[in-house]
């Protein structure tokens, strides 16, 4: 498997995750089964099905979550030599020319991308089109309902 990078807060993210699987959901699962089982017959037993299910989703997570930190390439932004310019992990504020509505983004791995929370994929259209501009700089992006034209506010390293 190839590096996968992330921003520092997202293997942080995946940490937690991993550790609220392990130490919280994992137990219930067990607990949730030795129920089911106390119950009696298996194979009528709706409880028990769940509950098998709900571990086979848990231990799956697990082994994702696992698999992509071992292979993490983590990225601080803010250590990068970017002179000014738009990198992984930059935080980045940009503005519809056409019509004047402004937003932030952080530019993030793909398993890091959340657009409720402002953060995009570095291979979203947006983000290849302002990774390596600077302040001031204009560029378009091909949208499903046309060209857009963007301006680049403002950069910054967090």
């Amino acid at each position: 498997m190839s590096a996968i990078p992330l921003t520092v807060s997202g293997v942080e993210r995946l940490q937690q995750e991993l550790h609220r699987l392990k130490t919280v959901e994992r137990p219930e699962v067990i607990n949730a089964i030795a129920e089911a089982r106390a119950q009696g017959d298996l194979s009528e037993n709706a409880e028990y099905d769940a509950a098998r299910e709900r571990q086979a989703f848990v231990e799956g997570r697990i082994k994702e979550l696992e698999g992509t930190l071992s292979n993490a390439q983590v990225i601080d932004p803010s250590t990068l030599d970017s002179e000014g310019k738009a990198v992984f992990g930059a935080t980045v504020e940009i503005e519809d020319l056409e019509s004047g509505k402004r937003v932030r983004y952080q530019i993030v791995g793909d398993i890091e991308a959340d657009i409720r929370e402002n953060r995009i994929s570095i291979s979203s259209p947006v983000a290849r089109a302002i990774i390596g501009r600077s302040e001031g700089d204009v560029v378009e992006v091909q949208a499903p309902s046309g060209v857009r034209e963007y301006e680049v506010l403002s950069i910054s390293y967090v």
